[in-house]
């Protein structure tokens, strides 16, 4: 089992950048793969992007190729989530999520383990 923490969402203008964050308890995060969704109001929650056990393999939601990178830290049990050039739309509650088995997923239920969530709101 593991338990999830994000942190680094806030207020940002439109084209600026955040940091996301989330912190991983346990002693086989490198065992997981890892993707962030987000949630606007009214809206259905969106695959963002899934990062592979070790790293090595990326992939991202269509709205946010070329903007948004995740990356990994198994050392220190950490997923990331870089966000350029960020749009209003990308306004959202934005979720890391855990997947068991390895496999790069892009749909929410296939992922088995979820955080609080943390907001990020971009101002036109």
């Amino acid at each position: 089992q593991v338990q999830l923490v994000e942190s680094g969402g806030g207020f940002v203008q439109a084209g600026g950048s955040l940091r996301l964050s989330c912190a991983a308890s346990g002693r086989t995060f490198s065992s997981y793969t890892m993707g962030w969704f987000r949630q606007a109001p009214g809206k259905e929650r969106e695959f963002v992007a899934a990062i592979s056990r070790s790293g090595g393999r990326l992939i991202y939601g269509d709205s946010v190729k070329g903007r948004f990178t995740i990356s990994r830290d198994n050392a220190k049990n950490t997923v990331y989530l870089q966000m350029n050039s960020l749009k209003p739309e990308d306004t959202a509650v934005y979720y890391c999520a855990a997947e068991s088995y390895g496999i790069m997923r892009t749909q929410g239920y296939q992922y088995d383990y979820w955080g609080q969530g943390t907001q990020v709101t971009v101002s036109s």
